[in-house]
């Protein structure tokens, strides 16, 4: 069984997978002062009898890599991390790729690998919004390069900004408000945040899909994945398709290619 784990800023993902076929996936609170020995007890709980053939991992919080590397190497099974220099058949076509997270590397991929395809077979580009601690709006060639994309704070940052800084203003439940209109505090947080964002994503999909349609031709599929899609991506007009764990299968096809090239 392969193991994969996508360590967030917020969350850490693992998912383990028989082939292409997911068979568990779990979400738990990031820790980043944790040491390898705690991350093995986490991953010794949740998997319990599941015997590991295979691990992929990334992570975007650097205060865990040396934990994380650590582990990693201790493990008697293959083992890839992907992070600047590990090749995962991605073409990164922007100005510093080293700037580019794991995550968004691995997300192009399994985007690519999973909608890049068009019901009459031709190579289409992929927009992937991924709601998490930041807000990311990526753009996918059709031939599976990752071209670029935008950068906004998640939902729950830019709640607990502004429940911070606004005397009067305070944290609220995230959920979808039965309408844009706040007839109470509460209300009006929740429409100003989720259906607020919403419009920042449809926004921002619109401009980048007139560009990719620009560039090559074709419209693009829009893929939501990462935590608080199942609460956004409902209100967006703009997202066709949902994953919300599209890295977990990035970091799979990722050892894939790298255990078909013969890489450790």
């Amino acid at each position: 069984m392969l193991l994969t784990v996508d360590v967030g800023n917020s969350q850490t993902v693992l998912a383990t997978f028989d082939g292409a076929r997911r068979v568990g996936c779990w979400r738990v609170t990031t820790h980043p002062r944790a040491t390898s020995d705690e991350i093995h007890m986490l991953w010794r709980g949740l998997l319990r009898d599941t015997e590991v053939t295979g691990v992929a991992a990334c992570s975007t919080v650097p205060a865990l890599l040396p934990a994380l590397r650590r582990l990693l190497d201790s493990l008697d099974v293959p083992v890839v991390l992907i992070g600047p220099g590990v090749r995962t058949g991605v073409p990164l076509h922007v100005d510093n790729p080293r700037e580019v997270g794991a995550d968004r590397v691995v997300t192009a991929l399994a985007a690519h690998e999973l909608f890049g395809t068009a019901p009459d077979g031709a190579s289409r580009p992929v927009v992937v919004v991924d709601f998490g601690t930041s807000t990311n709006v990526d753009a996918v060639g059709p031939g599976g390069q990752f071209l670029g994309g935008a950068l906004a704070p998640g939902l729950e940052v830019s709640l607990e900004a502004l429940a911070s800084r606004a005397a009067q203003l305070r944290s609220v439940e995230l959920t979808v408000p039965p309408q844009a209109i706040g007839k109470n505090t509460v209300a009006a947080l929740q429409s100003g945040v989720v259906l607020g964002f919403a419009g920042l994503v449809d926004g921002l999909v619109g401009r980048i899909a007139g560009e990719l349609v620009a560039q090559f031709g074709r419209e693009p599929v829009v893929v939501a994945t990462g935590g608080l899609a199942p609460l956004v991506a409902g209100s967006c007009r703009s997202v066709t398709d949902r994953e919300p764990d599209l890295t977990v299968h990035g970091l799979r096809l990722a050892f894939e290619r790298h255990q078909a090239t013969g890489r450790r």
